[in-house]
């Protein structure tokens, strides 16, 4: 979620949870979207975009149906010319526009984790001192070890209050080590709980993560999520924007705000701000130090976290794969099974706050690497329920962005907004933890794209 803001593990519930991942319908049995439907959504959509009160610089949506996608469509502008004081034109959001998803990557990342623990090449319960090469432990606690379990669910007991990115040839020995460089007072570190204790959404978690996948695979991370998922799926995405081919490069989204960077200062009637991925003056470029850097050493300027550009139709690919129990095209990328494993609860909130951080309500229940969105008042997607599922969400730059698979059903939603003209903390939701216009997309996307069958669209 946003990659600023933030118990014991649910391990009772491990075996006890049925197969997330059904098999796919046949396509005689996949139904689309009418005419009639399709443009109600265009328009109910539009004006969500387009609304006074919370006017978005772009929106990318994506909506699949029992395994088949019914809708994709993208409103608002990818690059904004003169009202961000540019002097080139503006350019039109398009279907296929990229975008920084924030930390629906650590989604992504867990994918391209759970490959290397499949080939038996890492193992989810073990100290993950191991593969870095030196001693990771919480000094508070030190007879327990981290390992890519508790990383994996935000019960590593790590902490984002000194950080969660270090350009190279920064180590990250030096930040989490006592006595290392960057250490400092060890703010990195809780000294309440232990690792497996509490859960509390973590950014550095992912940091770790990426670094030990590097030092596994002697592969610098970028590279190696895209030998292991990307080039598979055959889809154009990445987590540096420089390694991006031309084309999509120049269809990536520039992400806005009216509010001054790095600051709470908004003006609803002022210019849009870039934020991030404005590269109308020069090219992106690999992170300083890349060329002589050392896989394994430090992950985190290709962020993990948070740093992956992806289109929704794209972001479709990998959830039809997930859909198809692990099943590309003729290429098998995941085990069912693994699948399974990945997205089976491994924590659930307590309701009292004794085994987690909730952050207002936005963390109810967590897998590994992925959110779970329980179909229960306060907890759910969509407005009045029908949607169970699992996924993630993105916060960073203005961008708000969601990723849900309901797998039982096949159906999913994708939801990538390009930032927004007022604060949305200013308009909260009604049914959720979500700003209120989120919860409108979404909604839309699950009434029209969703919920309506074949006989109602026929009569729309």
């Amino acid at each position: 979620m946003n990659e600023r803001r933030r118990s014991l593990l649910g391990m009772a519930l491990l075996g006890a949870v049925e197969p997330l991942f059904a098999a796919p319908l046949s396509p005689a049995a996949r139904p689309g979207i009418s005419t009639g439907a399709r443009q109600a959504l265009d328009t109910e959509l539009a004006a969500i975009a387009n609304d006074p009160a919370m006017q978005l610089a772009s929106l990318s949506v994506l909506a699949i149906r029992a395994g088949q996608p019914v809708y994709q469509q993208a409103f608002g502008r990818r690059y904004i010319g003169k009202e961000s004081g540019s002097a080139l034109p503006d350019r039109p959001a398009t279907p296929d526009t990229l975008y920084r998803i924030a930390s629906i990557s650590k989604m992504v990342t867990t994918l391209g984790l759970m490959r290397l623990v499949e080939q038996g090449r890492a193992d989810l319960d073990a100290d993950v001192s191991g593969y870095l090469g030196y001693s990771v432990r919480n000094p508070h606690f030190p007879l327990r070890p981290v390992t890519l379990r508790t990383l994996l669910t935000h019960t590593s007991s790590l902490r984002d209050d000194a950080g969660y990115s270090w350009q190279l040839p920064v180590s990250l020995r030096d930040v989490l080590v006592p006595g290392g460089a960057l250490y400092g007072e060890g703010k990195m570190w809780s000294d309440r709980a232990g690792p497996g204790e509490y859960f509390t959404y973590c950014n550095l978690a992912w940091g770790v993560i990426g670094t030990v996948m590097e030092r596994i695979a002697g592969e610098r991370f970028d590279l190696l999520m895209d030998r292991l998922l990307f080039q598979p799926l055959g889809i154009q995405a990445g987590y540096s924007p420089a390694g991006l081919p031309p084309a999509a490069r120049d269809n990536l989204a520039t992400l806005y705000r009216k509010r001054t960077v790095d600051t709470e200062i908004w003006n609803a009637a002022g210019p849009w701000i870039p934020q991030v991925d404005d590269y109308s003056a020069k090219p992106p470029v690999l992170p300083a130090g890349t060329a002589t850097a050392t896989p394994g050493s430090n992950a985190t300027p290709f962020s993990p976290t948070g740093g992956l550009r992806i289109s929704a139709p794209a972001m479709g690919v990998v959830m039809r794969m997930l859909m198809n129990g692990g099943v590309h095209g003729n290429t098998r990328l995941l085990q069912r099974a693994t699948l399974d494993r990945m997205f089976a609860r491994q924590w659930t909130h307590d309701g009292r706050n004794g085994n987690g951080d909730t952050l207002n309500g936005l963390y109810q229940a967590w897998g590994l690497g992925n959110q779970h969105f329980p179909d229960r008042p306060g907890m759910g997607l969509v407005e009045g329920g029908g949607f169970e599922a699992v996924g993630h969400l993105g916060e960073a730059y203005g961008l708000r962005s969601v990723f849900a698979l309901d797998a039982a059903r096949g159906n999913g939603l994708v939801m990538l907004t390009g930032g927004s003209a007022a604060d949305p903390e200013l308009q909260q939701g009604r049914h959720s933890a979500l700003a209120r216009y989120e919860e409108r997309i979404l909604g839309a996307l699950h009434r029209h794209a969703i919920v309506i069958n074949i006989g109602q669209q026929a009569a729309t």
